[in-house]
């Protein structure tokens, strides 16, 4: 079985525990910050509002899955090695595995590639605070481009997948298919629906997540293992 785009967004919603505790905070601090107006139902501007700054979120997946896919046409290109695609799906089958473990609280090595990628963010971050006040619709589809770049080791595996893809379309919409399964969490928790946050923090939920990531992950390592093995 291929990487497909219906696996990628079914890991986006069993990684929603890991996303709500890296993005809800945020998410929630910018739906309370939400301008009311007279003219419509305060629900209708926040929806307005959410829909924007994830529409902005999914647009820099996107353009983050489009730059590790071509990276990865580059490499192969440059290195000519038979079969490398093969290679890079055996890393993103580890990758998996390993945010398996981490979502369900087994195993923290991810934090170590966050830690990395919080240096990218030191200089991204500024950007999204000259952003605000988030009171325009434009506003907050900024601060969602901005903030998609933030580091989660969920995000940086599922960009082994786009790496893995070979060819910039399908890794752009491996990542937009990641960020369409991620949208439940992080919208819903910007209109604050208490009940959905507890769930996803429940353990139980999280060790679920976390199994059902390692056999996506040990499906990915198993056909690739076999391809090389032919």
């Amino acid at each position: 079985m291929d990487l497909s785009l219906t696996a990628a967004i079914l890991v986006g919603l069993m990684g929603a525990g890991h996303c709500f505790g890296m993005c809800g905070g945020l998410v929630g601090a910018f739906s309370s910050h939400i301008p009311s107006r007279r003219a419509e139902p305060l629900l209708v501007t926040q929806l307005k509002f959410q829909l924007a700054y994830n529409g902005g979120r999914l647009i820099s997946y996107a353009a983050a899955g489009a730059i590790a896919a071509g990276l990865g046409q580059g490499l192969g290109q440059l290195i000519a090695v038979d079969d490398y695609l093969v290679y890079l799906r055996l890393l993103a089958g580890m990758m998996m595995i390993l945010t398996g473990l981490y979502i369900a609280r087994w195993f923290s090595g991810l934090l170590v590639i966050e830690a990395g990628g919080k240096r990218l963010w030191r200089y991204i971050q500024p950007i999204g605070q000259r952003i605000l006040p988030l009171d325009t619709l434009p506003k907050a589809t900024m601060a969602g481009m901005v903030w998609g770049w933030l580091p989660c080791g969920l995000v940086y595996s599922m960009l082994t997948w786009a790496i893995a893809s070979g060819d910039v379309a399908q890794g752009a919409l491996t990542m937009l298919a990641f960020g369409l399964g991620t949208l439940p969490a992080l919208f819903f928790t910007g209109v604050a629906t208490q009940r959905l946050a507890r769930w996803l923090q429940n353990q139980s939920v999280k060790t679920i997540s976390g199994l059902l990531l390692i056999g996506f992950g040990v499906q990915t390592w198993y056909v690739a293992y076999q391809q090389l093995s032919l």
